[in-house]
């Protein structure tokens, strides 16, 4: 039975494109929809790309089970948060338990938590002084970045680097591995 999976997404999309590409000759997945909080996000044009439907939500709808409410009536095995800023509702944990993950631009726990997303996790890591940063893969629950981990990978880094520097060998980690993941707990 072919498996489904929903992205989120709030900003450019390259982890959603690279998850979309990565399954789109699949018969055994397939990525029914990407959901973005933010009108204009880039991720809308790299689903229209793959020809995936796409649907905008304003931040409200989370908190009214609008979305979950749509989440239901797909019934997807996986929901990703691909660069997804707002807190997912306990409502979406309780009903799709461990069915809903998240990448995060660190170590976990380093740096994790409110607030903590992309360049300002890669400021916070530059500042610390840290020889190595990477990705986190993770369940998500009902607090921030605190889900059990499925995977992580890291990357070595140099005094040279900045916040900037940092981020491109992350989008590196994120692009190599998140589908594989993602593939490897949809065949469990």
């Amino acid at each position: 039975m072919q498996k489904k999976i929903i992205i989120l997404a709030s900003g450019n999309g390259s982890n959603a494109e690279k998850i979309i590409d990565f399954f789109e000759s699949s018969s055994a997945v397939k990525v029914l929809s990407v959901i973005s909080n933010k009108q204009g996000a880039g991720v809308f044009e790299r689903a229209k790309k793959f020809e995936v439907p796409s649907v905008l939500f304003k931040k409200k709808s989370f908190e009214t089970n609008e979305v979950l409410s749509y989440l239901e009536e797909l019934k997807p095995d996986l929901i990703v948060l691909a660069g997804f800023l707002l807190k997912i509702p306990k409502e979406f944990v309780l009903k799709f338990p461990n069915k809903i993950i998240n990448i995060h631009p660190a170590l976990l726990p380093k740096y994790g938590g409110k607030g903590m997303y992309g360049s300002n996790v890669h400021k916070a890591v530059k500042e610390s002084g840290d020889l190595k940063t990477g990705i986190t893969i993770h369940y998500v629950n009902e607090n921030y970045d605190e889900g059990a981990i499925i995977f992580q990978a890291e990357v070595g880094l140099d005094a040279s680097d900045t916040p900037e520097t940092i981020a491109t060998k992350v989008h590196a980690l994120e692009h190599q591995h998140f589908p594989q993941v993602i593939h490897q707990i949809l065949r469990k």
